[in-house]
């Protein structure tokens, strides 16, 4: 794992549920509560993209979701990251192929970290976070380069 080093501020996240089973929408909850309390590292849910830094995404993406889910994506600013959590997102899962299903979420947004699992350990889901955070802390090392 990478050292966090120029990030100088907590991370915050945004959570977006497509069709999932919210297996793994209560392992993310189980990231926030006090057996393993995520805010003690930085890492905050936030309830708007437009605050957020991280969007976490769980579920197979069904056909109507799709485009809120880009509309969601689109409102959180730069630099950002996107982390699919479970299967279903990630493959698709037992809904694979199926005809409401848009396909998996690096179908319908760009990804940036793949947390599988069915459901993910919380620990699998806050070392995806600390992925995504060394990847926003990269870009954003890319955007001072081009302000200088």
């Amino acid at each position: 794992m990478g050292k966090l080093t120029n990030f100088k501020r907590s991370l915050w996240v945004f959570h977006a549920s497509g069709g999932s089973c919210n297996a793994c929408d209560i392992e993310i909850v189980a990231v926030l509560t006090p057996r393993y309390d995520a805010e003690r590292f930085g890492i905050k849910l936030v309830g708007s993209p437009r605050h957020a830094d991280v969007l976490l995404v769980t579920g197979a993406i069904p056909r109507d979701f799709a485009d809120k889910l880009r509309r969601i994506y689109e409102q959180m600013p730069d630099p950002k990251a996107v982390v699919v959590i479970g299967n279903c997102g990630t493959t698709g899962g037992v809904f694979y192929d199926s005809y409401n299903i848009a396909g998996p979420i690096d179908e319908v947004i760009p990804v940036d970290v793949y947390v599988p699992g069915c459901p993910p350990r919380p620990e699998a889901i806050i070392d995806g976070i600390v992925k995504a955070w060394l990847k926003i802390e990269k870009l954003e090392k890319e955007l001072e380069g081009k302000k200088e």
